[in-house]
């Protein structure tokens, strides 16, 4: 076990994240249902983990196994759960319905707050699927909440199937993150888009094509979008700064084409960087004790550059 999960497990079993109310009964044993099932995540629990349970295997959060998802780290997947036990239970609101309550797409879709400083800049965090489930609990929750430690506000989206769903789930998404800004005490001037896989497409198209493009009314676009392994080739000459990341291995999202896709939107003039990873699949999140591990510090360096 690499240094960063062995740290990783401790803080699970002595609670001592970010000096945060320890619970030590969540831990890597803990069981998949019973956390879906605990009466502090009231209707949400459910979706912690794919609403379509053909998508992932096990029954504790160690055994969680994702459908084309490498890398999976338990420690993270259990600090993940411990984090929204300890805001639930300090009476802070974890979950948020971007569609009305009696809106039939307000079942299965939502927000979670990964609260950083009170008024710094936000993320949305979309994790892949392959358009068919959402792999929020390895490829965007771990994100998030790395992203609230640097103290930036962070959300991550739980959205509906299908490409045009998502990303008019984004859209709304960013237009509910707008219009309470002020309640959620965040910042949205150059806010940045965050995704992998099928995420990364989301981020891109709401990047390039706004808002507007997906049912809602036109906000502001993000100052950068940040992809992980996607084989997107679209160029439209409205792209945002753009961060891609993606290993040599990936047999779903070549390294060739996103490399050509970056090429591509600095041949337009917008600034646009990428980093392949030697021997790397796809799937593989924050990237801890690989080659990639860091790469999000970068992909911040890079965001910050263009707030």
């Amino acid at each position: 076990m690499c240094t960063r999960n062995v740290i990783l497990a401790l803080l699970v079993l002595f609670g001592t994240v970010g000096g945060a109310f320890a619970l030590e009964t969540v831990n890597e044993n803990t069981k998949i249902a019973d956390v879906v099932n605990n009466p502090a995540f009231g209707d949400w629990g459910q979706l912690l983990f794919p609403v379509n349970k053909n998508y992932y295997s096990g029954s504790t959060l160690g055994e969680l196994r994702l459908t084309w998802y490498s890398n999976i780290n338990p420690a993270r997947t259990a600090d993940v759960v411990r984090y929204m036990l300890r805001e639930t239970e300090a009476g802070r609101q974890v979950f948020y319905r971007i569609y009305p309550h009696d809106d039939p797409r307000a079942r299965d879709t939502g927000l979670f707050f990964f609260r950083g400083k009170s008024g710094a800049k936000f993320a949305v965090c979309s994790a892949g699927g392959g358009f068919v489930f959402v792999g929020a609990m390895h490829d965007s929750f771990p994100h998030a909440m790395e992203l609230s430690r640097l103290g930036y506000n962070a959300f991550a989206l739980i959205y509906r199937p299908g490409a045009d769903t998502a990303c008019e789930d984004l859209a709304r998404a960013i237009a509910f993150i707008h219009d309470n800004a002020g309640s959620l005490g965040v910042d949205v001037n150059g806010y940045s888009l965050w995704g992998g896989s099928a995420g990364a497409r989301m981020a891109a198209w709401l990047g390039a094509h706004g808002t507007e493009s997906f049912g809602e009314k036109k906000y502001p676009r993000p100052s950068a979008v940040i992809m992980q392994y996607t084989a997107l080739n679209e160029v439209t000459g409205n792209e945002p700064a753009t961060y891609a990341c993606v290993g040599t291995d990936d047999g779903i999202a070549p390294y060739s084409v996103m490399e050509r896709r970056i090429r591509a939107i600095r041949a337009n003039g917008t600034d646009a960087m990428i980093e392949v990873f030697p021997g790397l699949g796809h799937g593989f999140g924050l990237g801890e004790c690989t080659i990639a591990e860091g790469w999000l510090n970068n992909a911040v360096h890079f965001w910050e550059q263009h707030m």
